[in-house]
């Protein structure tokens, strides 16, 4: 949560974290998990994160890996551990046969743009990314309740 809360203090975004180590525990560790979380340890201190879940790509066939959070801190910047995060997530979706591994970044985060760039990762220029929340997501859902 510690990390969680960095990473939403870094985007300017700390109003919008409702998510509780409950949450956490219970979408991670426990059942099914929806997602997987990678910790970068430096000299037992946890450095930064990285958050993927599957996707799946029906112009590949394949499944892909979505990159939901990478996130270093601070102090643990330039120094190779998110571009050592990110070759570990690169590995997983190697691994396990995925077709692609896809993040989005916030267009004012030249130093993330950076590493991306160095790492050979192209925008994706003519997407938009859409998101439903909230009352909207419960309205359009309650649709399937109707006729």
């Amino acid at each position: 949560m510690a990390l969680i809360s960095e990473l939403a203090d870094y985007e300017r975004l700390s109003g919008e974290v409702v998510a509780t180590e409950a949450d956490l525990r219970r979408s991670l560790f426990t059942g099914k998990p929806r997602a997987e979380a990678v910790i970068a340890w430096v000299d037992d201190v946890p450095a930064g994160f990285a958050l993927v879940f599957h996707n799946f790509s029906t112009f590949v066939g394949r499944p892909g890996l979505y990159l939901e959070d990478l996130f270093v801190r601070p102090s643990y910047r330039r120094r190779g551990v998110g571009r050592r995060l990110l070759a570990h997530v690169a590995g997983l979706a190697v691994a396990r046969g995925c077709g692609r591994l896809e993040w989005s970044v916030l267009d004012w985060n030249e130093m993330a743009l950076g590493l991306y760039r160095k790492v050979g990762a192209v925008p994706m220029a003519e997407w938009t990314v859409h998101r439903l929340t909230g009352d909207a997501l419960d309205a359009l859902a309650s649709e399937m309740n109707g006729p």
